[in-house]
C-alpha cells in the first residue's frame, strides 16, 4: 500500500512531503466534429448534447435525396424532411447497429411515403349517388356510377397472388429484399439504389437479379397451379 511520508522540522514546519501514489488520467472526450459517423450515432444514443444536430446535418443531403425519390410530385420537401428528422430524433436509441443507420433512415422515409399514400386514400373525395348535377344546358341529371368492383373469383386470385408474393419475399435475405423492392415498387434506377443502400452498382444489379430468380423459384408452384 502506498504511503504518504511527512517530515517536520524542529520549528514545527513541514519540510518534506512525498506522495508516490499514482494518479489515473482520463483522456479528454473527443469533439463531436472529430467523431466518425458510427461514433456520432452512439453519441446520439447516449443523448450527448449537440450530437443529434450534427448527425442530421451530416445526413441532410442523403435524406433530401431519399425524400425526393419517394415524393417526386412535391416541389417543397421541407415538411417531409423535417418529419423524417423528428422520427430519427425520437427513435435513434432503438437502432441496434450504428452501421445500419443508412438503411434505417431509408426505411423511415419509405414509411412516410406509405403514410402519405394511406392519407390520400382516406382523403379521396366521394360522390353522393343521390346528388344531382346540371349539364351545360341547365338540365338536372342523376349520377350513374359504373360498377368497377372486381368479381369474386378475380378478387380471390389477387389475394392469393399477394399472399404468395409476400411469402416469397419473406424467404429471401434482407440484402436482396431491399434493392428489389426499391427497384420494382419504388421505381428507382440501379444507380439511385446504389446511393440509397450505399452499395456498389455491380452488387446492386447482382442482388436484384438473384432476388428475381429466388422469387420466381418460390412462386413456381403457385404460378403452375394458376396456369
Amino acid at each position: 500500500m502506498n504511503s504518504l511520508n511527512i517530515k517536520m522540522s524542529s520549528s514545527g514546519t513541514l519540510t518534506n512531503i512525498s506522495a508516490p501514489a499514482q494518479l489515473s488520467v482520463v483522456a479528454p472526450e473527443k469533439k463531436l466534429a472529430e467523431l466518425t459517423d458510427n461514433e456520432l450515432i452512439r453519441a446520439c444514443q447516449q443523448r450527448r448534447k449537440g450530437a443529434i444536430d450534427l448527425l442530421l446535418k451530416r445526413y441532410h443531403p442523403l435524406l433530401s435525396a431519399m425524400v425526393r425519390k419517394r415524393f417526386p410530385e412535391l416541389s417543397d420537401i421541407s415538411d417531409v424532411v423535417q418529419e423524417a428528422q423528428i422520427r430519427v430524433w425520437r427513435s435513434i436509441e432503438k437502432l441496434r447497429c450504428a452501421a445500419a443507420f443508412k438503411g434505417w433512415l431509408n426505411q423511415i422515409v419509405t414509411n412516410l411515403c406509405y403514410d402519405e399514400l394511406r392519407r390520400k386514400v382516406r382523403d379521396r373525395d366521394t360522390l353522393s349517388l343521390d346528388e344531382t348535377f346540371e349539364s351545360e344546358d341547365g338540365t338536372k341529371l342523376e349520377r350513374y356510377i359504373a360498377d368497377t368492383s372486381t368479381q369474386p373469383d378475380t378478387d380471390l386470385h389477387e389475394k392469393e397472388l399477394s399472399r404468395a408474393l409476400a411469402e416469397a419475399l419473406g424467404k429471401i435475405p434482407p440484402s436482396f429484399k431491399e434493392p428489389i423492392l426499391l427497384r420494382e415498387v419504388e421505381g428507382l434506377s440501379y444507380e439511385e439504389i446504389a446511393v440509397v443502400t450505399n452499395t456498389e452498382l455491380g452488387t446492386v444489379k447482382s442482388r436484384i437479379s438473384r432476388a428475381r430468380t429466388k422469387i420466381q423459384h418460390h412462386m413456381a408452384k403457385f404460378l403452375n397451379d394458376a396456369a
